[in-house]
């Protein structure tokens, strides 16, 4: 058969691309004008630090003016009836330091918070494991710990003064009925310590739990999953998983810790039974919070009370950073203890 063969007509046709249809521009559009596009970049650029000034603004008002004006005011005579006096240096700083009360102060301080902050991050951490788990009334459990810290420090002070009163005490009771004797919870510097850090600990224990908890819940849970098939057990698995995995918000607890314990005041001046309420009869509980108190409303001395403030902060910044190296050299060493093992 000769001729050309007829074309198939099921087979596809090839579709012609229409064209695209002319751009057409209004007679009114105009490019967009540098300063429009000068508008744009600055929004990207600043927006971000737009939306997040009201808190550094915040910050200024209620924390930094105040710290320099203490500053200010711990340079100068000034007092609380007088007003502002001539200037006189570190001639406040000085009588200060010269004082009988305040190296006493500045050792219970420190006392009372060795005591309350080591047990109370310790605590936290066990009961933030425990609340970690699978709880009935899970929810409950972690209210339940929080409700210390919604108690007002005056009623924590006055219930835990009427329990470790020195004649009439509950513990005192107890310690009698096994057959110890009485402790001098008000009179005895080391005792007094010990039932004000009670007080510290069984008020912030829960909220600092609380935190820790929160960063526990973010640890994958495929890392306990493997380490149950490799056999370690939950202690195992509290202390190379868990604690290693949240140490940077137990390093955040152990900073906040630090800086209310060694602003300790409440606590000390409503367990105090002494008219004058100023750490005791001879001071062996006085805090340096207490001492600026003293000053600037009993002595009526505003300049050594902001040197005394100002004192405080220093110490506050100085165990901070102790407490954030050694955190950060623990953290260090465990690490390469694990990569050795």
């Amino acid at each position: 058969m000769t001729g050309d063969a007829a074309p198939d007509e099921g087979a596809a046709s090839p579709v012609a691309t229409p064209p695209e249809p002319p751009v057409v521009r209004r007679s009114g559009a105009r490019a967009a004008s540098p300063w429009r596009e000068r508008l744009s970049r600055w929004d990207v650029r600043y927006s971000p630090y737009v939306y997040i000034s009201p808190f550094f603004l915040l910050f200024l008002v209620v924390g930094m003016f105040p710290l320099v004006y203490t500053a200010v005011v711990s340079v100068y005579d000034w007092s609380l009836i007088g007003g502002k006096g001539e200037f006189v240096g570190l001639q406040n700083y000085r009588d200060v330091l010269e004082n009988p009360y305040f190296v006493k102060s500045a050792v219970n301080t420190v006392s009372i918070f060795v005591l309350s902050s080591g047990p109370q991050i310790l605590i936290a951490l066990a009961l933030a494991g425990l609340l970690d788990n699978a709880l009935r009334g899970a929810t409950l459990w972690r209210m339940g710990v929080l409700l210390p810290f919604v108690v007002a420090p005056v009623a924590v002070g006055i219930i835990f003064g009427s329990l470790f009163g020195d004649r009439y005490g509950l513990i005192n009771e107890a310690l009698n009925w096994v057959g110890l004797p009485s402790v001098s919870w008000h009179t005895d510097r080391l005792a007094s310590h010990l039932a004000i850090a009670t007080m510290v600990n069984w008020r912030w224990t829960g909220y600092n739990a609380l935190i820790l908890l929160a960063a526990m819940q973010a640890v994958p849970r495929d890392l306990y999953d493997a380490s149950a098939i490799d056999g370690a057990s939950r202690f195992k698995q509290f202390t190379r998983i868990t604690v290693p995995s949240i140490r940077p918000t137990v390093i955040f607890v152990v900073i906040t810790s630090t800086i209310g314990g060694l602003q300790i005041f409440a606590e000390p001046r409503m367990f105090d039974s002494t008219l004058a309420q100023n750490g005791g009869s001879d001071r062996q509980f006085s805090t340096m919070t207490m001492l600026v108190y003293d000053f600037g409303w009993h002595l009526r001395d505003l300049g050594r009370a902001s040197a005394t403030a100002w004192l405080l902060f220093l110490l506050i910044i100085v165990i901070a950073l102790l407490n954030y190296v050694l955190s950060r050299r623990f953290g260090a060493l465990a690490h390469l203890t694990r990569r050795r093992r």
